[in-house]
This record gives structure tokens, C-alpha cells and sequence, in this order.
């Protein structure tokens, strides 16, 4: 028996609730939507948010000060209101998907330190005079000039070890052939 009581309830607070809703809900929307600037979504969450108070505090609905409960939803929704733009500036802004989808994709660094450990491991099988024109040439962003007269050898040289330099690097990188063209 104090289960039907309590299915009545229920269902009595349901249809106080939709009456609620039918007689109160477009003023309530009016001001909800003019305090979220426009935002429907965000207006129809906070009429949703005010009548789920409104459900909670029955006592409020059933007061006997005022003739009306309008102004007490429009008061808690305009709180409400305020409460979520104050967290909104509290966050970052949230991003949607449009700006995701044209964002720039940036590298793993954990895999460029991993290429950069096998090209120091390759480089390391090179004949040190192969070794010594990539590292001024390469590493070093010197020019051939500059390398020849660095290294006391003639421009020529300094050009053919870079190619076979490079040649080998190829046969002990495989996977990074494409990227050294």
C-alpha cells in the first residue's frame, strides 16, 4: 500500500511539474535565452536545470508568500545562468570540431629523438672522412666552400664524399631512404 502512495506522489509531482512547464516555461526561456546570448542549446539546458530545482524544492512551489512561483524560476534561472557563465570563463573555451579538423598536426618527439639516436648510430659507421664533410656540411649548415677549406681538401671532394656519404647512409637506414632525398 505505501508503494501506490508513493507511485502517486510521483505522478502528482510529474503533472505539477508539466503544468509547471506549460504555464512558466516560455517566459523562463525568454530570459534564459537573452542571458545565454542567444544560445538555444545552452537556454533549453538551463529551463531543464530550473525545473529539475524546482522538483527538488516542492516547498518553494507551494509557498504561501507570493502568488505566483514566476518569479522564483525566473530568479533561479537567472542564477543558474550566471553560475554557468562563470564557469564557462573559468575554463579554457571548449573547441569544436571544425577548428580540430584544420589544426596543425605536430611530430612525436619521442619518435624524432628515436630517428635522430639511429642516424647518430649510422653515422657512427661512417669512414671518418665521410663522417667529418656530413657533420660540417649537414649538421653544421656549412657550405661546400666553406667545408673544403675546413677540412684543407678541394670543393670537388667535398661534394663526392657527402654523395657517398650519404649513399651509405642509405643501405644502413633503409626505413629513412625517403626521407634523405
Amino acid at each position: 500500500m505505501t508503494a501506490v502512495i508513493t507511485l502517486t506522489n510521483v505522478t502528482t509531482a510529474e503533472h505539477e511539474l508539466a503544468a509547471l512547464q506549460r504555464e512558466h516555461g516560455r517566459p523562463l526561456f525568454a530570459l534564459l535565452l537573452r542571458l545565454c546570448d542567444g544560445d538555444r542549446q545552452r537556454a533549453e539546458d538551463l529551463v531543464q536545470e530550473t525545473l529539475v530545482r524546482a522538483w527538488q524544492h516542492p516547498e518553494a512551489l507551494r509557498a504561501e508568500n507570493f502568488d505566483s512561483v514566476r518569479p522564483w524560476l525566473l530568479t533561479v534561472g537567472r542564477r543558474l545562468a550566471i553560475d554557468a557563465r562563470r564557469a564557462r570563463q573559468a575554463r579554457p573555451p571548449e573547441v569544436g570540431d571544425a577548428v580540430l579538423e584544420n589544426a596543425r598536426v605536430i611530430s612525436d618527439h619521442a619518435e624524432r629523438a628515436a630517428a635522430a639516436l639511429d642516424v647518430r648510430e649510422a653515422v657512427k659507421t661512417l669512414t671518418p672522412e665521410h663522417r667529418d664533410v656530413l657533420v660540417l656540411v649537414y649538421f653544421q649548415g656549412a657550405s661546400v666552400a666553406e667545408a673544403a677549406t675546413a677540412l684543407g681538401i678541394p670543393p670537388g671532394t667535398v661534394k663526392s664524399r657527402a654523395y657517398y656519404a650519404l649513399r651509405a647512409l642509405r643501405r644502413v637506414l633503409p626505413g629513412y631512404a625517403s626521407d634523405m632525398r
